[in-house]
């Protein structure tokens, strides 16, 4: 479970950091993609709770990631 996380001394920080906040972005823009049907039209989106929602979303998926990131397992 912990074989690449971040806090370990033979994990590559700057790979680490590249992969930890390209899957922060996508995890951000699903959820923004997945909040949108919820409004009528898109004037009535409320952007605030979507760019929130996203934001928490893309906070958790870095903590998530801390334990380690199976991308970083393909690329060795």
């Amino acid at each position: 479970m912990f074989k690449n996380c971040v806090f370990r001394a033979d994990v590559d920080t700057i790979k680490w950091a590249r992969a930890a906040v390209r899957r922060a972005a996508k995890t951000m823009a699903q959820t923004a993609v997945a909040m949108l049907p919820a409004a009528a039209t898109i004037m009535a989106v409320d952007w605030r709770t979507v760019i929130g929602t996203a934001l928490l979303a893309g906070v958790a998926s870095i903590l998530t990631s801390l334990a380690g990131l199976p991308e970083l397992d393909k690329a060795t």
